[in-house]
């Protein structure tokens, strides 16, 4: 039986008022700053430990994860936080220090608005 748990996405209408990084792929072509915002996205996501750590923590019961509850992915601790700190410089994550632990959490706009990005390009059969 598999563990795999699909990351949620959020509904457009729960999304609403987010700004998403830039419109749906068949809407309009992108602009040059929008298609660097993305692109910094999606590179950050294309190592398998930030995509990993990304799931990790999207994944987690209550929406945030203790740097100690998702540090066991194959690399040592000075791997993971450069890797946390590469997926918060692409605006993937946000981090809160509470005490002596860092807590992180992926922002529900980031999911919508990569949600909204990715599914209206999707061909409608």
């Amino acid at each position: 039986m598999s563990k795999l748990k699909a990351l949620p996405l959020l509904d457009p209408e729960v999304a609403e008022g987010v700004v998403p990084c830039c419109p749906p792929l068949t809407e309009r072509p992108l602009t040059a700053e929008e298609a660097e915002r993305t692109a910094a996205m999606f590179k950050a996501l294309g190592d398998p430990v930030r995509l990993r750590l990304f799931s990790l923590v999207a994944s987690h019961e209550g929406g945030e994860a203790c740097v100690c509850d998702i540090s066991n992915v194959g690399v040592s601790q000075p791997t993971v936080s450069h890797h946390l700190k590469k997926l918060k410089e692409a605006g993937l994550l946000t981090s809160e220090r509470r005490g002596t632990w860092v807590y992180y959490r992926v922002e529900p706009s980031v999911m919508a608005a990569m949600g909204q990005m990715l599914t209206a390009a999707a061909p409608v059969a």
